[in-house]
C-alpha cells in the first residue's frame, strides 16, 4: 500500500511530463565490445550509491578491478586482487581467511556479493566474478555496520542475453593445476542461463602445502514483460588446505629461515569451509521513472581449521616454541533488500531518490579447542633449524576457549538524495538508521548476554565538474561497529555495556576521464576511529572507551587505454596510521600493523601485434610493523611481474604469467610478530582458453 501511494505520487507530480511509448528495462540485455575485453578502466558503479552511478559523480575513492585486469594477472583470490587497491593490504589471515587492512583498519567481515553482506572467515576465489568494486572510507549508510576502513564486493557473473562458450585449463609451478568454465546464454527471448564452474588441485612452494577447489554458480534470468527482471543465483564453494603460518621473527626481522620450511606439523594443519548460497533478485520499472528491486540472499558457511604454529624464537636462535589449536565456525545468513529508487530528474529539484529497507538474521555456532602436545604440554620448543614436527597433538577444550551460539538480528532504514543543481554542481545526502541485537550464550560457564545498539550513519558528498570530463568531491561519512567486534563471536559483561565504535571518514579528491576509456583519480583522507575500548588510568582492570586511532593519507589511481595498443594500471598510495590515544591493545604514539607508509603497483600490457600481447608490472611497498608492538618490522620490497598472450586461432586464447620475474625473496604479510609470510618465489602459470561454439 504505501509502495502503491509513493509511485501514484511520482506520477501525478510528473503528469506533465513527456511521456515514453515503450518502457523497457535497462539491464535485461548487456553487451561488451570484443574490442575491448581486456579494457581496465570502468566508468560506473553501482556500489558506491547504490544506484547506477557514473564513477566521476561518487564522491569517494572506488577502486574497480575489471574482468580484463582479473583474466591478464591470472588473479584467483582477494589477495591479488588488493595488490591493485591504493591503501590496503591483505593480511595472513592465519593461513585460512580474508584478512584486508583498509585504510589502517583491518577487518575479516568487510564483504559483500553483488551487494549482500558474505561475512565469514574463508578464502574467496574469483571464478565467478565479473569484477571487484572496493570502496575506500566510511560506507555504512550503503553497506551497513561495520565497513569502517573501507568494503570489497564482488559483482558476480550472472546470467544475460550475450553468449559465453569459454573453458579454461591452468598449469605452472608447484604443481599448480586449475580449470574453470563460464558457458551461458539465451534459450529464449526472455529466458538465459549462465554457469560458472571450478576445480582446482595445487601445491605450492612451501613444504607439504595442499589446495583443493571446487565450485559450481548457476544463474538465471526471466524478463517477464517489458518492466520486469527475475534472477535466480546460486553457488556451491569448498577450499580444503594445508593451514601455513608462515615463519617466525628473529632480532626484529624475519628469521633467516628457508622460505619453503614448514613450521609445526603439517598432518595436523589443515582446513575445510563450504559455502552454499542461494539468491532471488526481482527489479521491475514500475514507472518510467520510478524502479523497484528486491534482493533476497541465504548463505550457509561451514568452516573448520586446525593448526600448529610457530611462536618466539629463543635469544640465542636455537630454538623455536609451537602451539596447537583448532576452531569450527557455522553460521547461517538470511538477508533481504527492498529499495525504491525514484528519477526525478524533470522535477523542479532534480535528483535520483533512493529508499531502502534491510532485514537480516545471521545464527553463528563457535566451538574452539587448544592443542596438548602428547596430550599433555600446551607448548612444544623444537630446534629452529628442524622446525618441522610430527609430534601427536590432543585437542580438548581448555582455558577460555569459545563454546558458544550467537543470533544477530539487523534492521535498517536508509534514504539517499543525489541533487544535481545545474550542468556543473550535485550533492549526496544520505542517512542510514540501523538496529542491530546481539544474544549470546556461553554454553561452558551457562551465561547469557544480549546488547542492542541502534546506530545513525550519516553521508554527505559533494562534487563539482569545471567541465565534463573533471570532477571535483568532498565527502563526510561515519560508520560503526558493535562492541562484540566485526564477527561477534563473543561478548562479555564488560563489552555488553560499550557503546559502539565510531569510523569518521573526511576526504577530497578529484576524478579524470581525459578519454572516454582512461580514468585518472586522486583522494586524501582523514579517517578516525574513536569508542575504542581502553583500560581506565584510575584502574586498569576497568574499561573506558577513550582509545582512538587515525589514519592520513593520499591516493592516486591512473587505469584505462593510453593509445590503441597500450593499456595500462598503476596505483600509489602514502599513508599514515597511529593510535591516537591509548587501546587496550597499545599505548598512543604506536603505528598500526600492516600499514606500509608508501604502496606501488603497476601493470602494462602491449598489444604488440594482432595475435601477440606482452605485459610487465612492478608491486612495490615501505617497510611496515608485523604487530601493534612495533617490534618487528617487515623489510620493503620491489617485485616485478610478466605476462605474454597469444591467440593464434580465433576460437583459443594462450597465456603465460610470470610471478616474481627476478626471484626476489620478500615477505608481504603477517599474523603478528611470529606468523610471517614469504612472498612466492619466481612462478610461471600457463593457461588455455577456448572459446567454444
Amino acid at each position: 500500500m504505501l509502495l502503491d501511494i509513493v509511485i501514484a505520487a511520482v506520477v501525478t507530480v510528473q503528469a506533465q511530463e513527456p511521456r515514453q511509448d515503450t518502457l523497457r528495462l535497462a539491464p535485461i540485455i548487456v553487451r561488451e565490445s570484443a574490442k575491448r575485453a581486456h579494457r581496465y578502466s570502468a566508468n560506473s558503479t553501482t556500489a558506491a550509491t547504490r544506484t547506477s552511478t557514473p564513477l566521476r559523480d561518487a564522491p569517494q575513492a572506488v577502486s574497480v578491478i575489471t574482468g580484463g585486469l582479473i583474466r591478464e594477472q591470472s588473479m584467483q583470490s582477494l589477495a591479488d586482487v588488493i595488490r591493485f587497491v591504493p591503501g590496503a593490504t591483505m593480511g595472513q589471515g592465519e593461513g585460512h581467511r580474508d584478512a584486508p587492512t583498509i585504510r589502517g583498519n583491518s577487518s575479516t567481515a568487510d564483504f559483500f556479493v553483488d551487494g549482500v553482506r558474505d561475512d565469514a572467515q574463508y578464502v574467496r576465489d574469483l571464478y565467478n566474478v565479473e569484477r571487484v568494486e572496493a570502496l575506500a572510507g566510511s560506507n555504512a549508510m550503503t553497506f551497513g555496520r561495520g565497513g569502517g576502513g573501507g568494503v570489497i564486493n564482488r559483482v558476480t557473473k550472472r546470467a544475460q542475453w550475450n553468449p559465453t562458450h569459454d573453458v579454461t585449463l591452468e598449469g605452472g609451478s608447484f604443481q599448480h593445476r586449475r580449470g574453470s568454465l563460464d558457458v551461458g546464454g539465451p534459450l529464449t527471448n526472455a529466458f538465459a542461463l549462465r554457469l560458472n564452474g571450478l576445480y582446482q588441485n595445487s601445491g605450492g612452494f612451501r613444504d607439504a602445502f595442499t589446495l583443493r577447489r571446487a565450485g559450481v554458480s548457476p544463474s538465471a534470468a526471466l524478463t517477464v514483460g517489458d518492466r520486469t527482471l527475475v534472477r535466480l543465483d546460486g553457488e556451491y564453494f569448498e577450499d580444503r588446505r594445508r593451514v601455513d603460518r608462515g615463519l617466525p621473527s628473529f632480532a626484529g626481522r624475519p628469521s633467516a629461515a628457508p622460505l619453503a620450511v614448514f613450521f609445526g606439523n603439517p598432518d595436523s594443519s589443515y582446513a575445510s569451509a563450504r559455502v552454499g548460497a542461494a539468491s532471488v533478485t526481482v527489479e521491475r520499472q514500475a514507472h518510467d521513472r520510478v524502479r523497484v528491486q528486491a534482493h533476497v540472499r541465504a548463505t550457509s558457511y561451514d568452516k573448520f581449521y586446525q593448526n600448529v604454529l610457530p611462536g618466539a624464537v629463543t635469544t640465542d636462535g636455537s630454538q623455536v616454541s609451537l602451539s596447537a589449536y583448532n576452531a569450527d565456525m557455522r553460521r547461517f545468513n538470511l538477508f533481504g533488500q527492498s529499495e525504491l529508487v525514484l528519477d526525478l530528474s524533470n522535477s523542479r529539484l532534480p535528483q535520483t531518490l533512493l529508499i531502502g529497507v534491510e532485514l537480516g538474521r545471521q545464527n553463528t555456532d563457535n566451538v574452539r579447542r587448544s592443542g596438548f602436545f602428547n596430550g599433555t604440554a600446551a607448548t612444544l620448543s623444537v630446534p629452529f633449524g628442524t622446525p618441522t614436527v610430527s609430534v601427536p597433538v590432543e585437542f580438548r577444550p581448555a582455558g577460555t576457549d569459545a563454546n558458544s551460539n550467537t543470533v544477530a538480528n539487523i534492521g535498517s532504514f536508509y534514504a539517499q538524495s543525489q541533487l544535481r543543481a545545474g550542468a556543473k554542481a550535485q550533492a549526496i545526502f544520505g542517512v542510514r538508521v540501523e538496529r542491530f541485537s546481539l544474544d549470546f550464550r556461553d554454553f561452558r560457564s551457562g551465561l547469557a548476554l544480549s546488547r542492542t545498539d541502534v546506530v545513525v550513519s550519516p553521508r554527505i558528498g559533494l562534487i563539482y565538474r569545471p567541465a565534463a570530463p573533471l570532477s571535483l568531491y568532498a565527502n563526510y561519512s561515519v560508520s560503526h561497529l558493535p562492541s562484540a567486534g566485526d564477527q561477534f563471536a563473543s561478548l562479555t559483561v564488560t563489552t555488553q555495556t560499550l557503546e559502539p565504535e565510531r569510523f569518521a571518514n573526511r576526504e577530497v579528491g578529484a576524478k579524470w576521464e581525459p578519454r572516454q576509456d582512461l580514468t585518472i583519480t586522486a583522494a586524501a583522507y582523514e579517517l578516525a576511529r574513536t569508542n575504542t575500548a581502553a583500560p581506565s588510568a584510575l584502574d586498569p582492570g576497568v574499561y573506558v572507551q577513550t582509545g582512538s586511532q587515525e589514519t592520513r593519507g593520499l591516493e592516486m589511481v591512473v587505469a584505462g587505454r593510453v593509445t590503441s595498443r597500450w593499456d595500462l594500471v598503476g596505483t600509489f598510495a602514502a599513508q599514515r596510521a597511529r593510535i591516537v590515544s591509548a587501546t587496550t591493545a597499545s599505548p598512543a604514539g604506536r603505528d598500526v600493523p600492516l600499514v606500509p607508509r608508501n604502496t606501488v603497483s603497476l601493470w602494462n600490457r602491449y598489444q604488440a601485434s594482432r595475435s601477440i600481447g606482452l605485459a610487465v608490472g612492478a608491486i612495490g611497498q615501505r617497510p611496515m610493523f608485523a604487530a601493534i608492538d612495533n617490534t618487528v618490522t617487515l623489510p620493503g620490497f620491489w617485485r616485478y611481474d610478466a605476462a605474454v598472450f597469444v591467440t593464434r586461432l580465433r576460437a583459443v586464447a594462450f597465456q603465460a604469467n610470470v610471478e616474481n620475474l627476478f626471484d626476489t625473496r620478500y615477505f608481504g604479510t603477517s599474523h603478528g610478530n611470529n606468523n610471517i609470510m614469504p612472498g612466492v618465489p619466481r612462478t610461471l602459470r600457463l593457461s588455455a582458453t577456448a572459446r567454444l561454439r
